[in-house]
């Protein structure tokens, strides 16, 4: 279930790409190159991700503009919108979801640390911003082997959010390792985190 979770931005963009007569392969596109992005991006950044020459992809990104889906930032930026997530296949998060998804869990559900099989740390993270803290310290041994099982990304789906997974997932199939990992992951997770906190009020 966590793993078809972790999935759902593959199968949306199918069904939507199916179900709509106005949305076609390059609009898709840019919108998952701007959420891979996860910044205000430029025109060149954008049309570079797609392939395709500036002028065309200006024209799409005009489009996406008009229905709501990213916006324009000034000096040629763009960014994702909360309904452009959605578009994706994101839920969209409010306070009351991202409270939950911060929310400490019992020590039963608990991301407990593990440096291989049937070897673990006596370490164990009971929430997101505690995981973000123990990203920065734990053995890399044990962060490069529950990184590449998928562990961050099912835990994390069953915090309930299913993006950071995805984003967790790029980081896994991006054939970093070491401290670069390290530092991939821990500031996929501090971003996330602020976004979260900055929702929840707090």
């Amino acid at each position: 279930m966590v793993l078809n979770a972790v999935i759902i931005i593959d199968v949306e963009l199918s069904r939507l790409k199916e179900g709509s007569g106005e949305m076609n392969d390059v609009k898709l596109e840019i919108l998952k190159i701007l959420w891979q992005f996860n910044r205000p991006s430029h025109l060149k950044e954008i049309s570079k991700g797609v392939n395709l020459g500036a002028r065309s992809v200006n024209m799409h990104l005009l489009n996406l503009k008009k229905k709501g889906y990213i916006v324009a930032l000034g000096g040629g930026l763009y960014a994702l919108t909360d309904l452009g997530k959605e578009f994706l296949g994101f839920p969209r998060i409010n306070g009351n979801l991202a409270r939950k998804i911060l929310s400490k869990v019992p020590l039963e559900f608990a991301f407990h640390f593990y440096v291989g099989e049937d070897k673990p740390l006596n370490v164990y993270s009971d929430s997101l911003i505690n995981l973000r803290d123990k990203i920065r310290v734990i053995d890399l041994r044990s962060l490069e082997f529950h990184l590449f099982r998928g562990d961050f990304e099912k835990w994390v789906s069953f915090l309930g959010d299913i993006e950071l997974a995805k984003r967790l997932e790029h980081i896994r199939k991006s054939n970093l390792s070491g401290e670069d990992l390290r530092e991939k992951v821990y500031e996929c997770i501090k971003v996330r985190c602020d976004e979260l906190l900055n929702l929840s009020g707090n």
